[in-house]
């Protein structure tokens, strides 16, 4: 790329950030491409839970107040799985903008969009004022922000990654992961601090509000973190060798679809635990034990600790036996949390603390090195493409619909077919595992 299309295709905010870098004379180092990689996942992680709490404590009455409580749950958790939809043609969109007009054009309207229609969420009237059309909108904002995280993929984990010490790569392979844990912990916070100080009439009407406008914020933060490593003339180097340059998304599928399917079905323990101990328990917790969801998110506060520190060790234990070990351990100790763990939300507070506890340690220990055990495997040219449409899949087989099937099954089935659906994941996990390894015995 010559540096007159380089120029004509950056966005303001992308040539203020190269002239940062210009003037300090920046290099990349592994510390600032962390940096910028938390703060992105943070904030992305962090508009995803705020919709998936309001999902729970505010939708089933703003937007579907005609239905019962768990209906209007089951509703909320249907628009909830729409963005996870949208995410791979986000991605689709978005690299064609990358292709054409640059990587900071991509992120600079990917971003905005995210905050823009999180934020739109925040004006959402209810059903009250204009009827079925607010769940209409509410959809669109979803679709929309399931759309803009297909855009918002930058590239960092990738360069992280090669800029990686061999003997560390378990290490830099968690850290994108750690914005999860974040983000739940912001939006908990939050969302508990209005639903304490406000009166519950105070909070449908306005206090539910505020964590929507926060995350537009987040994201402008966030933005400028990444492009000021975007700009660099070490990630220029690496797009213009190919190593993150943006391929076709139809080429991609069509020479390297193999890894991409090992690569979205390795990870899908982890990411259906995901939200089995993150969302699904708030709504079970205020539906059928009709618990005051402070006192339940005050709990998963001090499990995003717990996952945040199990996610810093899985990058300590991947340097030592291996990611793809790693993953398959995890993977059977979740296969064994399956068959008790969702019972514990039935045995009161102390129950649900260990099932959240534990649930956040074996979350942790796999989603860590969930991105980088199989997407080693792509070639350098479709790299960049390759694992944006794998982290798709794999979020949209294994986590995008869970909260919805989690509720479904519990509420018709009990909570053990939970446990069965969690358990589905495990062995999804382990059977991708051993396929990608035999197909590795064979190509040696």
């Amino acid at each position: 790329m010559s540096a007159e299309l380089t120029a004509s295709t950056s966005t303001p905010i992308e040539r203020d950030a190269r002239l940062v870098n210009a003037k300090d004379h920046h290099h990349v180092a592994p510390g600032d491409i962390a940096i910028g990689v938390i703060l992105g996942r943070t904030s992305e992680f962090f508009d995803f839970f705020v919709y998936a709490i309001a999902s729970v404590l505010v939708f089933p009455s703003l937007i579907f107040p005609y239905v019962d409580a768990l209906t209007g749950t089951i509703y909320s958790f249907a628009l909830f799985a729409l963005a996870f939809i949208a995410r791979p043609i986000g991605t689709f969109i978005f690299m064609a903008i990358d292709r054409n007009l640059g990587r900071g054009v991509k992120l600079t309207v990917a971003l905005f969009l995210l905050g823009g229609s999180t934020m739109a969420i925040a004006f959402l009237p209810g059903y009250a004022q204009i009827g079925t059309s607010a769940a209409v909108l509410l959809g669109f904002f979803r679709v929309c922000q399931g759309l803009a995280l297909g855009g918002a993929w930058d590239g960092l984990p990738s360069l992280l990654s090669l800029n990686a010490p061999e003997r560390r790569r378990g290490w830099y392979a968690m850290i994108p992961q750690l914005g999860a844990p974040l983000g739940l912990l912001v939006a908990n916070g939050l969302f508990a601090f209005f639903m304490t100080t406000l009166s519950p009439a105070d909070f449908l009407d306005w206090g539910w509000r505020y964590p929507f406008f926060v995350a537009f914020a987040i994201n402008v933060v966030a933005l400028f973190a990444r492009l000021r490593i975007v700009a660099t003339p070490e990630f220029q180097r690496l797009f213009e060798s190919r190593e993150l340059q943006p391929a076709p998304v139809g080429e991609t599928l069509s020479t390297e679809g193999r890894t991409v399917i090992l690569g979205a079905f390795a990870p899908l323990a982890s990411f259906a635990m995901f939200h089995i101990v993150s969302v699904f328990p708030l709504s079970w917790v205020v539906l059928f034990n009709q618990d005051a969801p402070q006192g339940f998110m005050a709990i998963e506060m001090v499990g995003c600790v717990v996952g945040f520190f199990a996610i810093l060790a899985s990058g300590k234990i991947a340097d030592r036996i291996g990611r793809r070990t790693l993953l398959g351990v995890s993977a059977a100790l979740i296969s064994a949390f399956a068959g008790f763990g969702p019972q514990l939300l039935e045995q009161g507070r102390t129950g649900q603390t260990i099932y959240i506890l534990v649930g956040f340690l074996l979350l942790g220990l796999g989603f860590g090195q969930s991105s980088g055990a199989i997407n080693s495997g792509f070639s350098p040219l479709r790299r960049y493409t390759g694992a944006a449409i794998t982290s798709d899949l794999a979020w949209l087989i294994g986590a995008g619909f869970a909260p919805l099937a989690a509720l479904l099954l519990a509420s018709h089935f009990g909570l053990l077919s939970v446990g069965a659906y969690l358990l589905s994941g495990a062995v999804a996990t382990l059977a991708a595992l051993g396929i990608s390894k035999e197909l590795a015995k064979r190509s040696v």
